[in-house]
């Protein structure tokens, strides 16, 4: 089969929608399907094979976030250019309603189109000003798929229709198998995601600090991402900083180390999340989860049965629940092994299967479709010349 995805958000800048394209688009490759990604991506960005670039992207406020998207006439040029040379059986479009390559695509594709909806977040004024633009890009699409039921919530309530949810995927054996780093390992917290982010929670842990240490002097907070360092330790006692360590950004192969390594790790985020990739990816690494009660988190968490939730911004709820779980070893092993069991539903054997499935679906109707205009079109000629 031969499958366009459209990338909304620019490839160089790391982000769960760019990770779960990429896995897909690996994922599929291996199965022996052609695949071409369009995403927004600087000249200088290296690129895999299977990813054409549509220019540089700018950075846009969007859902709680900073995203940087790519919309105008030369993009549009190049989406157009890209549908041409690629023939595609079906077109894969993430997150259509943004201002980005995705609805650019969506206006201009013809054929099967099949788009995920990444975002919980509901519809901004500017969204509501720009639906009956919208719209007749929307009503292309031949099937809908939301990463969660609250993604599939979002969508129905916001611009209507509905779709079949799948979960973003992971390797989980790739997280699974990581060696853990010794320097990592005793008495550590876990955190990932962008440090000068309010929504992905740091403030509120780093309010929590405090406690935590109270309680537990020896522990550690290792921070993985990408941010103001300085300004992120702030809000702490001076004689308190030495116990947070930043390890910048870091790689697939460190991240699933790190995961494999701390004792716990902490989600604080407090809102905008359809998902919670993080917390898969640490599932399946071993890592006891503790994260805020968010529904998309605790959907994934299987409502808590999977990983520990506190409520969201409570950083005193954070610190009681995070001290409570460094010392007692036996929860935490608990807590492993159900998120091991549990996370195996997020594999990509089984997420790329039902992504598949609904290519299928979409291709074959299409295709059904097709032979009963020719059938018709026949008949037609048939009864002009009679």
């Amino acid at each position: 089969m031969r499958i366009g995805i459209v990338c909304p958000y620019s490839w160089d800048v790391p982000g769960g929608v760019q990770f779960h394209i990429r896995d897909l688009a690996d994922h599929l490759i291996r199965l022996g399907h052609e695949v071409s990604v369009l995403a927004p991506a600087d000249d200088d960005t290296p690129l895999p094979p299977y990813v054409v670039s549509a220019g540089r992207a700018v950075p846009v406020p969007y859902n709680g976030s900073v995203a940087r998207l790519n919309f105008g006439f030369l993009s549009a040029a190049r989406v157009r250019r890209w549908l041409h040379e690629g023939t595609f059986d079906v077109i894969h479009i993430h997150e259509p309603a943004s201002p980005s390559l995705g609805l650019l695509a969506c206006w201009a594709a013809q054929g099967p189109i099949v788009a995920t909806f990444h975002t919980s977040n509901p519809r901004s004024r500017a969204m509501i000003a720009a639906y009956p633009i919208l719209q007749p890009a929307l009503e292309k699409i031949s099937a809908r798929i939301a990463v969660s039921e609250y993604a599939r919530r979002t969508l129905v309530e916001h611009l209507g229709g509905d779709a079949v949810v799948i979960p973003n995927g992971v390797d989980v054996d790739f997280f699974a198998r990581a060696k853990p780093e010794p320097d990592w390992q005793g008495d550590t917290l876990g955190f990932i995601g962008r440090i000068d982010e309010p929504r992905k929670g740091l403030p509120v842990l780093m309010k929590a600090l405090p406690k935590i240490l109270a309680e537990r002097p020896q522990t550690r907070l290792l921070v993985a991402g990408r941010g103001d360092e300085e300004e992120a330790v702030a809000s702490l006692p001076e004689e308190l900083r030495s116990r947070v360590e930043f390890l910048g950004m870091v790689s697939d192969e460190d991240k699933a180390r790190f995961l494999r390594s701390v004792d716990v790790y902490v989600a604080p985020n407090t809102g905008g999340e359809s998902f919670g990739i993080i917390l898969v990816e640490a599932m399946s690494a071993g890592a006891p989860v503790l994260a805020s009660d968010l529904d998309a988190f605790a959907q994934v968490l299987d409502q808590g049965a999977a990983g520990e939730l506190f409520a969201n911004e409570d950083a005193d709820a954070l610190a009681t629940a995070a001290v409570r779980l460094l010392a007692d070893p036996a929860r935490r092993a608990e807590l492993r092994e159900r998120g091991s069991a549990h996370v195996r539903r997020f594999d990509w054997s089984t997420v790329g299967a039902d992504i598949l499935g609904v290519y299928e679906t979409v291709t074959e109707g299409a295709a059904s479709v097709a032979a009963d205009e020719r059938i018709g079109l026949r008949a037609r000629l048939g009864l002009a010349r009679d």
